[in-house]
């Protein structure tokens, strides 16, 4: 992992080389607020907590997050860099890791630039400041799970547009998964293991536990090894890409 810190620099800087940074950043601040003050309904509840900010993530991530993923590597295979990189004396899982943790990072500054809501909370209450950092540790999380499959997406298509529908319609499935319009098909024929199984892989379930403040060693466990599963998909990916 001696490269890992090259890569992670040269990725991410390139995020502030073209507007995607600054406009991706612009749109989810502007969109957390709007769906936290005007559609969360965060007046109306007269409580002073975040709950409205941290729902609609799995939601607000589901367009945003692919969007960042889908350059990851098609980006490289379009411009042909991606021959370039794969001749430098780096291993492929560094410079899988290097290009994720760079996004990942990038997400998780987004996320803390919204700290002007945690201040307003403060000053119009008395909220649970524990519940609100577990809350911001899983939506963090989140945003690494939707990179990681994104990620393996974005070397698996060879158009941006085509990795960004790819890793939407595979994260609204890890969403949805655990909902009961869901469950009810296989419901009647379907064992109950089955069942569980299916629920326990859903996104929106294992981070409104952790944004409630109940952190479960088994949701940190899935959401880490999620992202590792997947980003060991996506070095699998791009040798068999190589090899073709």
């Amino acid at each position: 992992m001696k490269q890992l810190p090259i890569i992670f620099k040269r990725e991410f800087t390139s995020f502030f080389a073209t507007p995607l940074a600054y406009v991706f950043l612009l749109i989810f601040l502007v969109l957390s607020s709007v769906f936290t003050f005007y559609m969360g309904g965060f007046y109306e509840s007269g409580q002073a907590n975040l709950n409205p900010f941290f729902n609609f993530h799995p939601w607000l991530y589901l367009f945003l997050v692919p969007a960042l993923a889908m350059r990851m590597w098609a980006e490289e295979r379009k411009s042909g860099t991606i021959e370039l990189l794969m001749t430098l004396p780096i291993t492929r899982f560094e410079s899988v890791v290097g290009k994720f943790l760079a996004a990942w990072v990038f997400a998780g500054i987004a996320l803390l630039l919204t700290f002007p809501m945690v201040l307003t909370v403060n000053y119009l209450g008395s909220p649970d400041n524990g519940a609100i950092v577990t809350g911001y540790i899983g939506s963090w999380l989140l945003a690494g799970a939707y990179l990681s499959v994104g990620a393996c997406m974005s070397a698996l298509a060879k158009n941006q547009v085509i990795a960004f529908i790819m890793t939407v319609s595979l994260c609204f499935l890890f969403v949805v998964s655990g909902f009961s319009l869901v469950l009810d098909v296989f419901n009647g024929w379907a064992p109950q293991w089955l069942l569980d199984t299916v629920a326990s892989f859903s996104f929106l379930t294992r981070f409104q536990a952790i944004s409630k403040g109940v952190i479960d060693v088994r949701d940190l466990l899935y959401f880490l090894s999620f992202i590792v599963a997947w980003l060991l998909a996506t070095a699998v990916v791009i040798d068999l890409k190589k090899a073709d």
